[in-house]
């Protein structure tokens, strides 16, 4: 694993924006818009989340699993790769990353449990199979840093590391998963563009000590403002339309 962010491969591999928000063409000939592709892909970050609560893994592999997830589909097409399937396998690949071994034979059990819809119904060998094309459609770089990392310290840094503060700031990094951040911008600028967010909420005076930091303050309040418009049009992601979204796929008879 590298020594630093700035030496990793999660550096090297960072994206632009557009580049994240790019539909494959095979996914277009399906009919799926870009709000049916980020909403399939917040669907699937919560899928991994219900089943990480089922095997009882830590954050940190949710967090890469998701990551994982996000990465694939800036190469591949969810036509040819099915969410349904990359979803529980990225976990299965994130656990042995991280170093917290869950077997695919938990996972396949807990998919039947948790869903009745056959189009989830994905056996051990499916998963299996599915890891090695993950793989390859990472080109094999596995290394993810995330803000937690650095939120701690900074919280400490800051006089910020109450209890209130750090469970607030925590859901707050909890919930970026949800977007492509973690793709585009490095690890520690979401951490304290949710220490910004959070010091507003609590009504903390940051300024001084942001100032000390001598960070882009414009680039910590663009990433804010991506969380907040996040929590905003949220609303409108219901049930319904993820579900209509996945049926554009029509992946499996």
């Amino acid at each position: 694993m590298a020594a630093n962010f700035w030496t990793s491969s999660h550096y090297k591999h960072l994206l632009e924006q557009e580049d994240v928000d790019m539909v494959n063409t095979l996914d277009k000939e399906k009919g799926i818009t870009l709000e049916d592709f980020k909403l399939i892909k917040m669907h699937m970050a919560n899928y991994i989340l219900k089943l990480a609560q089922q095997v009882k893994v830590r954050q940190r592999v949710v967090a890469t699993a998701v990551t994982y997830m996000r990465r694939v589909y800036t190469r591949k097409s969810m036509a040819e790769y099915d969410p349904r399937l990359v979803a529980p396998t990225c976990l299965y690949l994130a656990s042995k990353a991280e170093e917290s071994t869950v077997q695919a034979r938990l996972l396949a059990f807990y998919i039947k449990k948790l869903y009745a819809d056959d189009k989830y119904r994905y056996e051990i060998k499916d998963i299996l199979e599915m890891e090695m094309k993950i793989l390859e459609a990472l080109n094999y770089y596995l290394v993810v840093y995330h803000p937690y990392r650095s939120l701690s310290p900074l919280l400490q840094d800051a006089g910020l590391n109450d209890l209130n503060m750090t469970q607030l700031t925590w859901g707050l990094v909890n919930d970026t998963y949800k977007m492509d951040l973690i793709l585009v911008h490095p690890p520690h600028l979401i951490a304290l563009a949710c220490i910004y967010i959070a010091s507003v909420l609590r009504d903390k005076d940051t300024t001084a000590w942001f100032e000390e930091l001598r960070v882009d303050m414009n680039v910590v309040k663009n990433i804010s403002m991506e969380i907040l418009d996040f929590y905003e049009s949220n609303r409108m992601f219901t049930e319904e339309r993820i579900n209509v979204a996945l049926q554009k796929l029509t992946l499996r008879p």
